[in-house]
């Protein structure tokens, strides 16, 4: 073990030592286009999209830079034969799916700063060198190789990876469902076996994997011996690939390929790629962990490259609690959901609902009913609230008035939302770090629900009323205007309940950029103080003396419906669903009821 621990320490300092600028690099897998994008790869990407844009506010005088890339997978028999049977030609289908995937990207604010296509010069040129690399290293060698391999999957599979049909005699993969073929031919092959002890090293470093599940599931593979694995095709086999250098029989496995578009977008194998090597996050879904896992790091190693820094690994997503499949007809565009949704409300919807450690389930009805509750009536209705002419007939963010806000806050009511915004950032934060998006939209909303009772409990309407017009209007007229107590203490709720919207429209900006600048815009929020330092600076500080009054500001006048209400339209074949869902629960309790009866 300790020959491996030097080999990986020795990897992690030298390329340590040429990163230091602080630049963050997060990656999303790159989708493969066999198929137009579903709403488990804008789930990937979104969360990707989150962590980079958390890790922008939390550093913003970074020195360096923080990336993101994503793109798409295009090579393999699975896209030969999709665009065969489009009847298109193969660089022409690619483009066009590719194409789907980047504007579905841009549409839901994905802010990567590269979008690689296997396809492309720069890709062949870093997948040429890399494989040279690990010949060079004794890595790879050519050899007779036989086994069960999987077209669909496009791999081979070990016995205990199959599943025997006992009726028809076929053998399935056990993780796909696949079939398999046997199949003996000459490949390429890589000495996984020998880096099995590295990989087990680098893995036990700590917080490698999130969730801990996962690496769990990595440690149990990496406990049963490591078979060197092939890593080339035939060309009669597999021809729509990237040629081995120097063998014009042989292509590149599709899976070295695509795991080398990492390299890719940094610029390998020119030299300024260290800068930004190794990744930070690499974002993927469960079902290609071993590539990421075992297959990614063991290449890298092999090569003297540090491997990722983390894998961040989430689970899928079923459609009303069944697996989505073209058979079942269930699989989710995401662009048609967008037109009932929104986009935001999409992507809300996945970063709240979706959890990296078990799957999350997909219906219609509960998005709708999510998005009406959250950002339609908890938040924009409480911004509609405290913006009101009727409330607020100045259009002001008004300023804190010490003494009132003290007294306030000597309520049971101040107390309680005092108590949830004073300790939200050190929350959010660790919410947002872990890659828990769903507790950090929890909390934000809990954060709300807080200022919502606050208002409703303040009961700032009777204190308008109790405020004559003249002092409205002096308030409007006059720089230094004299005001009463009663108009005090309402300008004082009413800039506590916006300071809550304001905190909470800065921790929304990870998860909804779109709508958290409206908010922020609504408010009049310098862009400078919307940064992640700023959710500290709140009514509390300013209570204990540690923070001076911001000055009153002007809001922005335009109106703003910040999040409509959704409607199910006529079509929407869900609502009976609800219905029916309904009527069986209550068949169901009244069964309950029956036996209980009847005991």
């Amino acid at each position: 073990m300790l020959s491996h621990k030097v080999k990986v320490l020795k990897i992690l300092f030298r390329t340590y030592s040429r990163n230091l600028a602080g630049n963050f690099y997060v990656t999303t897998p790159i989708f493969y286009v066999n198929g137009a994008p579903h709403i488990g790869h804008l789930y990937t990407a979104v969360i990707a999209d989150a962590i980079t844009r958390h890790q922008r506010l939390l550093f913003p005088e970074n020195s360096g830079i923080t990336r993101l890339s994503t793109g798409t997978d295009e090579h393999g028999t699975k896209i030969d034969r999709a665009a065969s049977a489009s009847k298109a030609p193969v660089m022409d289908y690619c483009t066009k799916v590719s194409d789907l995937f980047a504007e579905l990207f841009r549409e839901a604010s994905v802010q990567h700063c590269d979008f690689i296509r296997t396809t492309e010069q720069r890709h062949e040129k870093a997948v040429h060198h890399f494989w040279n690399k690990l010949f060079e290293r004794d890595a790879i060698y050519l050899n007779q190789y036989n086994g069960w391999y999987c077209v669909a999957d496009e791999t081979f599979i070990t016995n205990n990876q199959l599943r025997l049909d006992e009726q028809s005699g076929l053998r399935y993969s056990l993780e796909s469902g696949h079939p398999v073929e046997w199949t003996e031919e000459e490949n390429y092959m890589f000495r996984l076996s020998k880096f099995q002890a590295d990989i087990l090293y680098w893995l036990q470093q700590g917080n490698r994997i999130r969730p801990a599940k996962f690496e769990k599931i990595l440690i149990d593979m990496l406990n049963e011996p490591l078979l060197d694995i092939s890593i080339s095709r035939p060309i009669n086999r597999v021809s729509w690939a990237l040629p081995v250098p120097n063998d014009p029989t042989q292509t590149i496995y599709v899976w070295f390929d695509a795991l080398v578009n990492y390299l890719t977008s940094v610029g390998y194998p020119d030299g300024k790629y260290a800068e930004f090597w190794p990744p930070n996050i690499q974002v993927i879904g469960k079902d290609i962990l071993k590539f990421h896992g075992v297959y990614w790091p063991a290449f890298l190693i092999a090569a003297g490259m540090e491997p990722p820094r983390q894998l961040y690994v989430h689970s899928h997503w079923t459609v009303d609690g069944q697996k989505m499949s073209k058979s079942k007809n269930n699989v989710i565009d995401p662009t048609i959901a967008a037109k009932t949704y929104t986009m935001e409300g999409l992507r809300y919807f996945l970063l709240r609902e979706g959890t990296a450690h078990s799957d999350a389930n997909y219906c219609s009805v509960k998005a709708m009913r999510i998005l009406n509750a959250e950002l339609a009536d908890t938040l924009g209705n409480l911004l509609s609230r405290v913006c009101s002419k009727a409330l607020n007939p100045r259009q002001v963010y008004p300023r804190f008035h010490t003494a009132q806000l003290r007294e306030i806050l000597k309520t049971n009511n101040g107390r309680q939302l005092r108590d949830v915004l004073q300790h939200f950032e050190a929350k959010c934060t660790q919410h947002f770090n872990d890659g828990n998006f769903y507790m950090g939209a929890d909390l934000i909303m809990s954060t709300l629900h807080a200022a919502n009772r606050f208002l409703e409990f303040s009961r700032p309407w009777e204190l308008k009323l109790k405020i004559s017009d003249l002092d409205i209007d002096k308030r409007v007229s006059l720089p230094m205007p004299q005001c009463d107590e009663n108009c005090l203490k309402l300008e004082t709720i009413i800039a506590m309940t916006m300071d809550t919207l304001r905190v909470c429209g800065i921790a929304l900006q990870p998860l909804v950029p779109s709508l958290s600048t409206l908010l922020l815009d609504k408010l009049r929020v310098p862009y400078d103080q919307r940064k992640w330092r700023n959710l500290n600076h709140h009514f509390v500080q300013v209570a204990e003396g540690a923070l001076e009054p911001s000055l009153e500001v002007c809001l922005n006048r335009a109106h703003l419906i910040l999040f409509r209400r959704l409607t199910p339209k006529e079509d929407d074949h869900d609502e009976p669903k609800l219905a029916k869902m309904k009527e069986s629960e209550k068949c169901k309790k009244t069964k309950r009821k029956t036996k209980t009866v009847i005991s």
